[in-house]
């Protein structure tokens, strides 16, 4: 009985002084190191709903839930106009970044298969050839994989999934239209864009009828034969290179000019690289009309630079004009929220639109690199601003990127052409050189493009100000020097490191004539 009156007088105890034990965080409007609500204090249903499950979006939402938000990810694919469609991970992993440099690899491969002959192997490598069936199912089987296992993760952290398509009913409240065409009301306190693009299709007779872009050629059923790619972006470029180190016939139109937006110099280099090889490039040409034909192949209608009329006929066309934000679907006028009326991004500052509790990230932002890791990023440090009290913002300068061309190109920071506008030619270096990789010497691989600048600031030390390198490994030798950069990197600095020797990546520590001084750059000596 004695015992009895301890325990009950323990229990009371504890009872009325349990407010000793609060945490500051339970009596704030705040989680643990957090400065947000939770959605249980505001009748919310979420903390955060995430409006598409690429990169960008599912990296915020699993960064939030650490630090204790409830959140939701809307995610859904509408068939493209061939009727290809995709499991959840956006576009970088089903049908960009992850498909496109398998692909890549696969080309690569082929082309060391070529080259094994002059290093000894008994091979003849005519025999050799692709089997497109294989290749599609082996990069397909890894993109579903990569499906499982973010689904797993999603449901291992506590995010809740659902395929829905939303769009936005208020500030606050998102409708998810789901796959029965019911609709269900969301609500949560705040919301973050991130339904990325879609490829833009030309406004031409038999574009959306008869051709396909980058969302249906991973997964193409039968072998795209000869294949013609519309347009001169990154996106384009893959595909002809890929397509044609496959052994597939292809040709590339251009309206204007290659890659643009990146340096001048090097992208005309990979042009002309992609020729070589065997690429055909229709330069100053524009599509007019694609028709069918009797035996399924597809008649293409072109105008030539100088205005004639011609005709070719393909088997496969591949759009890659561009992409563009899938923002319009989420109703931006309901909310009043702000687009650039040129390209319908959100117009943001530091992820934050002009409604204030509603974000973006990745592709749908104005002016920012449409790239995978910025995302990502970008993704992470909202979260943390969100639901960690952290005031670190994304840094979108000097980012380093890789276009997968046959001859890879990396770059980081300012075109030559830009550096240029922006500090005049006078007050800039640019140091260039041409370079032969070792792996190319005993196959008598062409080495003419094989290129690398380093641009530089004259003044304050020759801070580096851009890199730029045309060769193998691009983007696995650019990763380096863009962390070097961001740590101000100056030219002196450059030319004080060892470099790791024979490989291209040394061709930056060796580097040392300018453009200013009209020598030739030619590739010095290997070994001395």
């Amino acid at each position: 009985m004695a015992m009895l009156t301890l325990l009950t007088k323990l229990v009371s105890f504890r009872s009325a002084h349990a407010k000793l034990f609060e945490y500051p965080w339970s009596r704030c409007n705040a989680i643990p190191y957090g400065r947000t609500a939770m959605a249980s204090e505001h009748k919310f249903m979420y903390d955060l709903i995430v409006l598409g499950g690429g990169s960008g979006g599912l990296a915020a939402a699993k960064e939030a839930v650490n630090y204790g938000a409830k959140v939701a990810v809307f995610d859904f694919v509408s068939p493209s106009p061939q009727g290809t469609s995709w499991g959840l991970g956006g576009t970088c992993v089903n049908v960009g970044c992850i498909p496109k440099k398998l692909m890549h690899q696969a080309a690569l491969l082929g082309e060391a298969i070529h080259e094994s002959a002059a290093y000894g192997w008994q091979i003849d490598p005519e025999t050799v050839k692709i089997s497109w069936e294989a290749l599609r199912t082996a990069v397909q089987n890894h993109v579903k994989s990569v499906n499982w296992v973010t689904r797993v993760e999603l449901r291992t952290k506590k995010v809740e999934y659902i395929n829905a398509l939303g769009y936005f009913k208020d500030k606050h409240t998102i409708m998810g239209v789901m796959k029965t065409g019911q609709e269900k009301e969301f609500t949560a306190q705040h919301i973050l864009i991130a339904v990325g693009g879609r490829p833009r299709y030309p406004n031409i007779p038999g574009a959306l009828e008869y051709a396909i872009t980058s969302d249906d050629i991973f997964s193409l059923e039968k072998p795209p034969g000869k294949t013609l790619v519309i347009g001169a972006g990154y996106i384009g470029l893959e595909c002809a290179g890929f397509l044609n180190g496959l052994g597939f016939e292809a040709t590339l139109m251009v309206r204007s000019i290659i890659l643009r937006g990146f340096d001048h110099h090097m992208a005309n280099s990979i042009a002309d690289d992609m020729q070589k090889r065997g690429v055909k490039i229709l330069f100053e040409a524009q599509a007019t009309k694609i028709e069918k034909q009797k035996d399924g192949r597809l008649l293409v209608h072109y105008k030539n630079k100088d205005g004639q009329a011609l005709t070719d006929t393909f088997d496969t066309v591949l759009i890659a004009v561009g992409r563009r934000p899938l923002t319009r679907e989420l109703k931006p006028e309901n909310i009043g929220l702000k687009l650039i009326p040129e390209t319908d991004k959100v117009d943001a500052v530091n992820e934050e639109s002009n409604v204030p509790n509603v974000y973006a990230v990745g592709d749908v932002l104005s002016g920012k690199p449409e790239l995978t890791p910025v995302a990502i990023h970008a993704g992470r440090l909202l979260a943390r601003r969100l639901f960690a009290n952290s005031t670190e913002q994304m840094d979108y300068v000097n980012v380093a990127t890789t276009v997968f061309s046959p001859l890879e190109y990396g770059c980081v920071g300012l075109s030559e052409d830009d550096a240029i506008i922006q500090y005049g030619e006078d007050r800039i270096e640019v140091y260039h050189a041409y370079y032969k990789p070792t792996e190319f010497f005993i196959p008598q691989k062409d080495v003419t493009n094989c290129y690398l600048k380093v641009i530089a600031l004259r003044e304050d030390d020759e801070r580096v100000l851009g890199m730029h390198f045309l060769g193998p490994n691009a983007g696995e030798v650019i990763q380096g020097f863009a962390a070097a950069m961001k740590c101000n990197l100056t030219f002196p600095k450059l030319k004080s490191t060892v470099g790791i020797h024979p490989t291209v990546a040394e061709e930056f520590t060796r580097v040392s004539v300018t453009k200013r001084s009209g020598l030739d750059p030619k590739p010095q000596s290997c070994c001395s």
